[in-house]
């Protein structure tokens, strides 16, 4: 085994219909070091979230395998949390309870929880919400809702699917913010899937931009600019059109088989 937190050995995935197959991944190799903020980009189609699901262990690969902390991925584990764009709290719980309720299916005492239950309250700027239902926050609340649940579990691996896709500038821009600080307090290894180059910029250490389907690694990019990140920075900026370059060849790929496919209909 290596000692990377995460290793993908030639993982495969391929979706079968009645009538064909589609390759969605095809020969990813990646090794991902403890502690390390890696950022999966690329346009709509390319295979991020079908990898980040392999990772969690909700999709297994068709071929290859996944190490992550030391196991072989076969399922679901607590080694790895899992944070959704659509945030996926329980709408019939308060802020409080939904954190809370990793903590109480494994059986902690009260005080456990509570204690731990107030310290994410705290440290994601929820404790004046903790009453409160999922209904009742913005759409940033409630991803720090979704957030602070998986903290609650201690995974040393945190695996984000577009989890501030849908919200606002300001907003994304200050849970952005939240997650950096979050991430260095706490070492988390981190898979974050965006097809936003700006936000794969001002987050990670790393950023693998993958190919349109079947989705491949294009190009493995270690991000070296000093945090805070500047986005009107010259460097930054050079970054960004690199990055821009690659991903707008990928997804006039994408066009051109739709044109291909539609002549083919």
């Amino acid at each position: 085994m290596s000692a990377s937190h995460i290793t993908i050995a030639g993982v495969n995935k391929v979706f079968k219909t009645d009538s064909r197959e589609v390759v969605a991944l095809k020969d990813i190799n990646l090794e991902i070091p403890q502690g390390q903020f890696v950022c999966l980009l690329g346009p709509s189609g390319c295979g991020k979230s079908t990898l980040l699901n392999a990772v969690a262990g909700f999709a297994p690969p068709s071929s290859g395998r996944i190490h992550a902390d030391g196991q072989l991925v076969s399922g679901p584990g607590p080694e790895r949390g899992m944070v959704f764009q659509e945030y996926a709290l329980f709408p019939w719980m308060t802020v409080e309870k939904n954190i809370a309720f990793g903590l109480e299916i494994k059986g902690l005492p009260p005080a456990r929880i509570a204690a731990k239950v107030d310290q994410l309250l705290a440290m994601l700027s929820l404790g004046d919400f903790k009453q409160r239902f999922p209904k009742d926050l913005s759409g940033g609340m409630r991803q720090r809702v979704a957030i602070a649940r998986v903290l609650a579990l201690d995974s040393p691996i945190m695996l984000m699917d577009e989890p501030f896709g849908a919200l606002d500038a300001l907003t994304r821009r200050n849970l952005q913010d939240e997650l950096l600080r979050i991430w260095s307090e706490l070492k988390k290894t981190i898979i974050f899937v965006t097809h936003s180059i700006e936000e794969a910029i001002y987050l990670a250490d790393r950023i693998v931009v993958m190919t349109y389907r079947p989705g491949t690694v294009k190009r493995d990019i270690l991000v070296e600019l000093p945090r805070l990140r500047d986005p009107a920075s010259a460097e930054f900026n050079a970054l960004k059109r690199e990055l821009g370059q690659l991903v707008m060849e990928e997804q006039q790929r994408h066009h051109n088989d739709e044109i291909r496919v539609a002549a083919i209909d």
